[in-house]
């Protein structure tokens, strides 16, 4: 196992020296999205996670509505300098129960959205500071000039962009050039961010893959439908039918993970990062065990000929379901 993350398994995000490992830590499971999470356990494994050389913590504004920025910021007292910090502004609260949320890229709201996450955050400086979802509204020249001057005043060092289309990608970065661009990317969806990834590795952006474990799919642990509740469960690739096809697909990737010797989670993992020096991985955790797991990856080596036959195992577009409901799907890929 990795003891810790060295830099040989650092890579670069974007042209202008930002270093993060290959494996971070995305952070919305602490706050309660898949399951209770405990806020004194939460901040323990965040530390024990830069112990270890996680040093790449992604957060947002909306996980928990500040919840997930505040618990952060009491977790790295004391080891800030040791850490790439990232989060992310732009989806408000719905305006009522049940409704969608909404979004807001205007360039006065920008800089109330970074100053609430600085607070909260109990930082000076947020290193990579992504817009969550593109306002339609808003042209996106606006938005990330309103980004850029937070560089001016010393408030973010580096620009990202999550879940925005390729023209998107290339307007924003024609207006100040962006680090990184974080989309959901794994073994069981991929259409969209391999489009969105053949614009960021033209202009030279780093690319993050969240959820690249398929919200858990991947991580051969969820094997009946009676194991989907909370979150996962609003999500259609765990409702009825889309659930039994995916696990077909899944099936033979585990078999595949059992012959190389090594667990579903690392064969997921291993596949995504050797898509390219360009990529790195966030998979989410509330699990000391799980982080652990998910770093045994960096040691499972794929031969240029079990890419392509991992590839193959789930095609691309052979996942059943959308990856969010439909009132979240229609915020996505903007």
């Amino acid at each position: 196992m990795v003891d810790t993350i060295g830099s040989s398994h650092h890579r670069l995000l974007g042209k202008d020296g930002l270093r993060v490992p290959a494996i971070g830590l995305g952070c919305m499971p602490l706050s309660g999205v898949y399951g209770a999470a405990d806020d004194a356990a939460s901040e323990d494994l965040v530390r024990y996670a830069i112990d270890r050389g996680v040093t790449h913590l992604d957060s947002a504004d909306m996980y928990g509505w500040g919840h997930n920025e505040a618990l952060l910021g009491r977790a790295l007292k004391g080891r800030r300098d040791r850490v790439v910090l990232a989060t992310k502004f732009g989806q408000t609260q719905p305006e009522r129960p049940g409704a969608p949320n909404g979004v807001n890229g205007r360039p006065e709201y920008v800089r109330q959205a970074c100053d609430a996450s600085l607070k909260r955050l109990g930082v000076e400086v947020i290193d990579l500071y992504y817009q969550h979802r593109v306002d339609p509204d808003v042209p996106i020249e606006e938005t990330v000039g309103g980004m850029a001057r937070l560089i001016e005043q010393g408030k973010v060092r580096f620009l990202g962009l999550s879940e925005a289309r390729p023209e998107t990608i290339r307007r924003a970065h024609a207006e100040h050039p962006i680090a990184a661009v974080q989309t959901e990317y794994s073994l069981l969806y991929r259409t969209e961010a391999e489009e969105t990834r053949q614009t960021t590795r033209e202009l030279g952006i780093g690319f993050v893959a969240y959820s690249p474990l398929g919200r858990g799919f991947l991580t051969g642990t969820i094997q009946e439908l009676a194991q989907v509740d909370g979150r996962r469960a609003a999500h259609p690739r765990f409702q009825g039918d889309n659930f039994a096809q995916n696990r077909k697909l899944i099936a033979r990737f585990e078999a595949m993970a059992k012959q190389k010797g090594c667990t579903p989670a690392q064969l997921a993992l291993a596949w995504v990062l050797a898509q390219g020096e360009d990529v790195v991985a966030i998979p989410g955790t509330r699990s000391v065990q799980r982080l652990d797991e998910n770093l045994g990856a960096l040691e499972v080596n794929l031969s240029p000929e079990e890419v392509p036959e991992l590839s193959e195992a789930i095609p691309a577009g052979a996942a059943a379901g959308d990856r969010y409901p439909a009132a979240a799907m229609a915020a996505v890929y903007r």
